[in-house]
């Protein structure tokens, strides 16, 4: 036989066992890519099924089910990166102490347990899990300090290894690996989110890392909007509850102009916020005689409402039976001094009119004073008196400052009550409305009564205001003796 056809069948073969090694080498390549697509189609069925959670817990729960939100993101961390176990620590409001939030079932412990908790566990199986829940940890603790403080994930193979572990229970963190994320929202840090392992032969892969990190940015993002949701409605129901304050307190206030023969009185409250800290008030004494308050809480806001609704009682109870304006005070005084904080205290102003009397009396627990508009020589004088606000001396001071002021209004005479909100309005370039425009604008309305003057202060603040926000409550009263 030819030399040739052996040399030819020689290569034949030779060439048949490679073509049969590269397919069997590709058939297992191909096999390997098939595993690799199926792990990763596996790990995109889980971040699709985690972010799909996260949104229909937001929806859902309207943002506002923390609970559930940290259960949601907890489970779906520890479900896609497929670890043993998660969990979740906030900052808690002071911003100084990591709190615990929620904890897979099968985490294992990734703060330090102290070997009598561990002692304490193996006998009572509750331990371990009221120990992980109501142990915080500061904020800049081991691990989970450096991940919040360096924005970065931290990854730790052994936490028996981690010097702030040393003095733990071996047992409970013995081959223990975790990943830990800083959750971050814009600027502001939440708290950190961990998956673990209790098992050495389940060490972390640089692809879990790259994957953790997705699921805490998203985390993070979803913590974040149900904070801002949960801000908004904690804004609405606190409008809703300034809302109701503010109509119970115009509920307070007189319905209508009281009625005493010889006299013409109007009142007007306009508060800067929805409550306000100033209020004015008209009640009966007895048939004869006619009890009118203005008064200013210093402060505004809710804390000064509800001390002028208290004052307004107080007032109310103390002037049945008794004629003398600086007698109500002196009883209001002792009764509202142990209630009101240091830092405020009630200008207020209290007169008493008879029918028919023109003759009136006085008492001025430090309110500016009384405007007295004399209709025979369209003149204004203040009405001087002595007195210190309520709030600020038990009693002492306060009784041997307060006396009864008469004053004799004639036909066509105004005396205008009001509150610094009036004459400490300002305009754009800061010039206060002051004392010399309010005296003006009381002798140019006085002619016209009471309402007069009242409306027309009013219009003349805001105009001089002009687009400046009000800062201060206005409260205004006129007594016109006819």
């Amino acid at each position: 036989m030819n030399p040739g056809i052996f040399v030819l069948l020689a290569f034949s073969s030779a060439s048949l066992l490679l073509l049969l090694y590269i397919l069997r080498s590709q058939s297992g390549i191909i096999r390997q890519l098939r595993k690799q697509r199926d792990a990763i189609e596996i790990e995109e069925r889980r971040m699709f099924d985690f972010l799909h959670g996260l949104g229909e817990t937001l929806i859902k729960a309207d943002s506002t089910d923390t609970a559930l939100l940290h259960r949601t993101i907890v489970r779906g961390a520890a479900m896609v990166v497929d670890t043993h176990g998660a969990a979740l620590y906030l900052l808690d409001k002071t911003g100084d102490r990591l709190v615990p939030q929620y904890q897979s079932e099968a985490c294992p412990p990734l703060i330090p347990v102290p070997p009598h908790i561990a002692q304490q566990a193996r006998n009572t199986p509750n331990t371990m899990d009221s120990y992980l829940r109501l142990t915080s940890i500061g904020r800049d603790w081991g691990p989970f300090g450096e991940a919040l403080s360096t924005g970065h994930l931290q990854c730790i193979d052994n936490l028996n290894t981690e010097k702030s572990f040393e003095n733990a229970d071996l047992n409970c963190h013995q081959g223990v690996s975790v990943i830990i994320a800083p959750l971050i929202y814009g600027s502001k840090k939440l708290g950190i989110l961990a998956v673990a392992n209790s098992s050495v032969a389940d060490r972390f892969t640089k692809n879990d890392y790259d994957v953790f990190r997705s699921v805490a940015e998203q985390s993070a993002f979803a913590m974040g909007n149900s904070i801002i949701h949960l801000e908004a409605a904690e804004k609405r129901r606190l409008d809703e509850e300034l809302n109701t304050a503010s109509e119970v307190q115009r509920i307070l206030l007189p319905e209508k102009d009281p009625e005493l023969q010889g006299y013409r009185v109007a009142g007007l409250n306009v508060p800067a916020k929805l409550v306000s800290g100033d209020y004015f008030d008209f009640f009966e004494i007895d048939p004869e005689h006619l009890g009118v308050v203005i008064a200013d809480v210093s402060g505004k806001g809710v804390p000064a409402s509800l001390i002028t609704a208290m004052c307004r009682s107080v007032v109310r109870a103390n002037a049945i039976g008794t004629l003398s304006p600086s007698g109500v005070l002196s009883k209001a005084n002792s009764q509202l001094f142990p209630d009101i904080r240091e830092d405020m205290f009630i200008s207020l102003a209290y007169i008493v009119l008879e029918a028919d009397n023109p003759e009136i009396q006085l008492a001025r627990a430090g309110h500016d004073p009384p405007l007295h508009y004399r209709a025979a020589e369209k003149t204004v004088m203040p009405v001087q008196s002595p007195g210190i606000a309520i709030g600020i001396d038990a009693g002492n001071v306060f009784n041997k400052a307060m006396c009864d002021h008469k004053l004799k209004l004639s036909r066509g005479d105004i005396l205008l009550l009001y509150t610094d909100g009036v004459n400490e309005a300002a305009d754009q370039r800061g010039d206060e409305f002051g004392l010399e425009r309010l005296n003006a604008t009381l002798v140019n309305a006085a002619p016209n009564g009471a309402t007069a003057v009242i409306e027309s202060i009013r219009n003349a603040v805001e105009h001089f205001a002009g687009n400046v926000a009000q800062n201060d409550d206005i409260t205004l009263v006129a007594i016109e003796k006819c």
